[in-house]
């Protein structure tokens, strides 16, 4: 078995017992990019020289006997969306194509201070907006499973470099999905912490409410593992909870006792892929042999989460994007880039800017926003989706009194082709039916490989649980885990 197919958990035991080299790894996996990231395009920028420079200069102190930290030679990936003093944080968009940070988010200031070899930066939805990891403006990302299909988004990249074996780790973000969505959609464990579990400190914002970064990774002793490397309170982000951090690989083998898996009435329903529907039910029918009480719940109010949704997260990405005016921040249009304050000139900019500098989803979000935020409209849209939130995570709550996990799809359906939802607004935002809820609920889930197509496409098993129950997640997925062989299923080749 080569290095690129070991989990992270496995490389890092040999790092640290003197028989590989940091650099030995690393190299391995930029050849990995080299040989496969032309057809995937899962990587926006790689810095191969800076990557192998840290990776020596970990060797050298790990040689001499230095104190090391937690990933010490571990190489990982990171969404660009996380601001970053060594690179360009672009957010996959015209408007930041030039923008270097002037400080390190918290994220990535933790994965630094942990001895991480950050190999590159990954491809995304411009501004973390989309499903599909097509909005990108700069490359479209692949599915390493079939080249004709997307990974799923916004973290596609991250979860595309995983899947093809370029990365042992990646960070995501996620704000309706975008992590656990291209986690099942490419057969890699993509955890959304609960939110202010993981600091948004240096996140490029979407939606403030929403956001949420998260761990991708090949197994959930991995996920595991990065999770605990960048959770925890951070004074620089006045939505972190200032609460302890449990010490999740510690304790991820040990099984759940009485586990009580809900399963949602709402979430098999019509228009639910059979393929996806008995890969799932299959999937608790393993937690039923391993001592598991599954029980039917409801969750009257998730029929309108979507619509929740896309009223909310426009409305906070039309607020937090009004700063890229080509003044305060972003591009700025070439033939006005001196504008007269005296005249339309100035206006003029903003206008050329903007329009030069958004994609069209993001262009379309932001219209969303505005016009659900614009006044005779605040109180029928925003407000009352506002209370429809609420509503939902009342469900939550009601449903975590009677049980401990709650199992259900990822998608409805496996990876779907490259452009087949690009002209269908309605459609694309449907991908996220199963996954949006946790984000308005704040609550924590996972995907995580749970069958395959008949076509050969990977399927995925979301577990959620209730707030700051991480650990409780992460035991019950590799409970999972163990006890079948999805996730040691390889790619033989790039379709």
């Amino acid at each position: 078995m080569s290095l690129t197919e070991q989990s992270a958990t496995e490389l890092l035991q040999l790092l640290n017992q003197g028989e590989i080299s940091s650099v030995e790894l690393t190299q391995s996996y930029l050849d990995q990019i080299e040989a496969k990231d032309s057809q995937i395009g899962a990587f926006l920028r790689i810095d191969a020289k800076a990557a192998l420079a840290r990776a020596a200069d970990i060797d050298t102190r790990r040689q001499s006997g230095k104190p090391l930290g937690k990933l010490a030679g571990l190489p990982v990936a990171v969404k660009d969306v996380l601001c970053d003093t060594e690179t360009k944080t672009t957010c996959a968009s015209r408007m930041l194509e030039n923008f270097r940070p002037p400080y390190d988010s918290t994220v990535v200031a933790k994965l630094k201070a942990a001895d991480a070899v950050l190999i590159g930066r990954t491809n995304m939805d411009e501004f973390a907006m989309g499903g599909s990891t097509e909005n990108s403006a700069f490359q479209i990302t692949r599915n390493p499973w079939d080249l004709e299909r997307a990974p799923g988004g916004s973290s596609g990249g991250a979860a595309a470099c995983v899947a093809g074996g370029m990365a042992p780790l990646s960070i995501g973000t996620d704000t309706g999905g975008s992590i656990r969505q291209p986690a099942g959609l490419c057969g890699v464990v993509g955890l959304k912490p609960t939110y202010g579990r993981v600091s948004r400190y240096g996140l490029v914002a979407f939606a403030s409410s929403l956001d949420q970064v998260g761990p991708l990774a090949n197994t959930t002793e991995d996920a595991a593992l990065l999770l605990e490397t960048i959770a925890g309170h951070d004074p620089l982000d006045s939505t972190s909870l200032d609460v302890p951090v449990p010490e999740y690989t510690a304790t991820i083998n040990r099984p759940l006792e009485g586990l009580r898996i809900g399963v949602v009435r709402e979430h098999f329903a019509t228009g639910l892929d059979p393929e996806v529907e008995s890969a799932v039910r299959d999937a608790i029918k393993v937690y039923e042999s391993l001592g598991a009480t599954v029980k039917e719940i409801s969750l009257p109010h998730s029929k309108y989460a979507v619509a929740t949704y896309y009223v909310i997260a426009p409305s906070e990405a039309s607020s937090n994007l009004a700063r890229y005016d080509g003044v305060h921040f972003g591009h700025r249009h070439s033939q006005l880039s001196v504008p007269d304050p005296t005249s339309n000139s100035l206006v003029e900019m903003y206008r050329c800017s903007r329009s030069e500098g958004f994609g069209p989803e993001v262009k379309r979000r932001i219209m969303l926003g505005a016009y659900a935020l614009s006044a005779g409209y605040y109180d029928a849209y925003y407000l009352k989706a506002l209370k429809v939130r609420r509503l939902i995570r009342q469900d939550f709550d009601t449903a975590f009194e009677q049980v401990d996990l709650i199992a259900s799809p990822v998608t409805a359906e496996p990876a779907f082709k490259i452009g087949q939802l690009a002209d269908d607004p309605l459609s694309m935002y449907l991908v996220d039916l199963y996954t949006v809820s946790a984000n308005l609920a704040g609550l924590p889930g996972v995907s995580l490989p749970c069958g395959f197509s008949s076509s050969g496409l990977p399927i995925g098993l979301q577990l959620q649980a209730k707030p700051l129950a991480e650990e409780t997640l992460l035991r019950g997925a590799h409970m999972y885990q163990k006890a079948t062989d999805w996730q040691s299923r390889k790619l033989d080749q790039l379709k």
